[in-house]
């Protein structure tokens, strides 16, 4: 500044110098302020937003499931080949069995259904009522098939066999997890040929078979599902004879239609029931 300059232009060049830097100022503390407030500011997204296409799905790499409420899980799968006999005890379906196969867990819950021993001599001593048939003579096992040898002992303490009760596994998956169904006999020396196997039938029904013995006296009963006490109930028919014919008519009251056992047995000698046959019909 030049010495000589008059002390009021002085004056006004310091005052626009120090206008000058106030500006200066402001527009820095300006540009800072923007910058700060952009630090907090969510910069906008580039990529697209996410879609789901219709009809899409994940495969899955084994059967398909679906989760109950209790947070269970409960497998479902292809339909079961057919069951080639009549199903008497202890369910009265394929379907009945898969349900149980379903809920409760086969091996923990009712874990008998999985014993063909368990079965065989529960449906002859609680669904049959022959209470005093209480032994498993022996047991053969064949696939998804078993025949069990039920019977007590006699008064030598031998065992004796009263039947063979035919079992088959039903349900589906794998073998081991099918629980065990009782289809009928394997008779030899006392039959029932009629009704025929897994016939319909209408009360009264006609039942008939044979029988090897001596002074026999046969007791006829119809069991259904669902049911304490025998739908249909014959006693003291006279038979005996080599494979000799017998037949009675036995009327019945169930509510149709039912899947029904036809059982005959005859005793008297050593035991109440010492030999008896298993037949299944529907009405």
């Amino acid at each position: 500044m030049n010495p000589e300059t008059p002390p009021a232009q002085r004056r006004s060049i310091i005052a626009i110098a120090i206008a000058a830097v106030a500006v200066v100022l402001a527009a820095a503390a300006v540009v800072f302020a923007l910058t700060r407030e952009g630090g907090h500011r969510a910069e906008p997204s580039t990529s697209a937003p996410a879609t789901s296409v219709p009809g899409a799905a994940i495969p899955s790499a084994g059967p398909s499931s679906t989760v109950g409420a209790t947070g269970s899980t409960a497998q479902t799968s292809s339909a079961p080949a057919g069951f080639g006999y009549q199903p008497l005890w202890p369910f009265g379906s394929v379907s009945e069995a898969i349900a149980w196969q379903r809920s409760a867990d086969p091996g923990g819950h009712q874990p008998w259904h999985l014993s063909e021993a368990s079965i065989a001599q529960m449906f002859t001593q609680q669904y049959l009522g022959y209470a005093a048939v209480n032994k498993v003579v022996q047991v053969k096992t064949q696939g998804e098939e078993s025949w069990v040898s039920v019977g007590f002992d006699n008064p030598n303490g031998a065992a004796t066999v009263a039947a063979v009760v035919h079992l088959v596994r039903i349900g589906e998956g794998a073998a081991n997890d099918k629980p065990w169904e009782a289809v009928g006999t394997q008779d030899t020396t006392l039959t029932v040929t009629t009704p025929a196997y897994g016939a319909t039938v209408r009360s009264p029904v006609t039942v008939g078979g044979t029988i090897t013995g001596v002074d026999e006296s046969l007791h006829i009963q119809l069991r259904a599902l669902g049911q304490d006490h025998p739908v249909g109930n014959v006693t003291g028919i006279p038979a005996g004879g080599n494979a000799a014919a017998w037949t009675a008519s036995v009327p019945f009251t169930v509510a149709c239609p039912a899947t029904l056992t036809v059982a005959v047995s005859t005793g008297g000698h050593i035991a109440e029931v010492e030999r008896f046959a298993v037949a299944g019909v529907r009405c």
